[in-house]
């Protein structure tokens, strides 16, 4: 589970600054993978997410479905600035040159109607192949095609998210009174959601779904998103990777120079990774 989200430390805080301020990022990755950011949701960590992406940069970025929450939208506008910052972050690194796609999801499927199309120079898809630069092909959607739940019931799926909203609801206020005894962030949400058995065997039935639709696409891997669960792990042949959500867990995807691919928690890792960024730049 994540940790509570600390600054850093105001030297390396103006380290981090000075390299995103016309100079490159901190951090920097070959390909970033981002799902289940929800915006247009109470829910949705856009604050977390800014930082993130004010301290990492990549030449490819994939934005892996549920980007913006349409059924949430429809509901009730929801869009404080936050949330349009962080479309205005994507936007800017399409145009310094980073190759962006946005594979659309079951809560932005109105995306799917423009799949083909750019927009601001970020490419619409509904799956698209990822050639790591060590060779292997991940097949990279966002998942939901491969949920039983979707594809042959969406009124039960729509149920679900409203049961979903008030599980975040209740992680609000839980982590409220968790900040107000000095204790860490932790997902109670998350917590609810993977002891429940139907929840755990739903997650593993979707997993061998995806893979053998990988299996099928002459792939190596596949990544996705969806179902908020964030993991790489191989089932037979096929390397499962599953980039997490910016609701509970705060989680990406990354692929480094050398083509290793790895999970970040951003709010357990961020001080870790920064503070490695800034003493590699001072040895150097």
């Amino acid at each position: 589970m994540a940790d509570d989200y600390r600054p850093l430390p105001p030297q390396l805080e103006r380290n981090a600054r000075s390299e995103t301020d016309g100079r490159g990022a901190a951090l920097k990755f070959r390909t970033i993978w981002l799902s289940d950011i929800h915006l247009g949701t109470r829910g949705c960590k856009a604050e977390i997410l800014l930082d993130f992406l004010r301290h990492t940069e990549s030449e490819y970025l994939y934005l892996v479905g549920d980007i913006v929450d349409g059924w949430h939208l429809k509901k009730r506008w929801y869009w404080p600035q936050t949330h349009n910052d962080v479309i205005q972050k994507f936007l800017r690194r399409a145009r310094h040159g980073a190759k962006v796609f946005f594979v659309a999801g079951n809560h932005d499927e109105f995306a799917r109607d423009f799949c083909g199309l750019y927009f601001g120079g970020i490419l619409v898809a509904d799956k698209i192949i990822h050639e790591t630069v060590d060779g292997r092909r991940l097949l990279t959607m966002h998942g939901d095609q491969f949920d039983a739940v979707m594809g042959c019931a969406k009124w039960l799926a729509h149920l679900g998210d409203t049961a979903y909203d008030f599980a975040l609801w209740l992680n609000t206020i839980f982590n409220f009174c968790r900040l107000k005894f000095g204790l860490p962030y932790w997902s109670l949400s998350a917590w609810l959601k993977h002891k429940v058995k139907n929840a755990v065997d739903h997650i593993s039935a979707f997993e061998h779904f995806i893979a053998e639709s990988a299996r099928h696409h002459h792939a190596d891997g596949v990544v996705c998103g969806h179902i908020h669960f964030a993991q790489m792990r191989k089932i037979g042949n096929i390397l499962y990777c599953n980039d997490g959500d910016w609701v509970e867990s705060c989680t990406t995807m990354v692929e480094d120079m050398d083509g290793k691919l790895s999970i970040i928690y951003w709010t357990k890792q961020r001080d870790e990774l920064l503070n490695a960024a800034a003493l590699e730049k001072v040895v150097a």
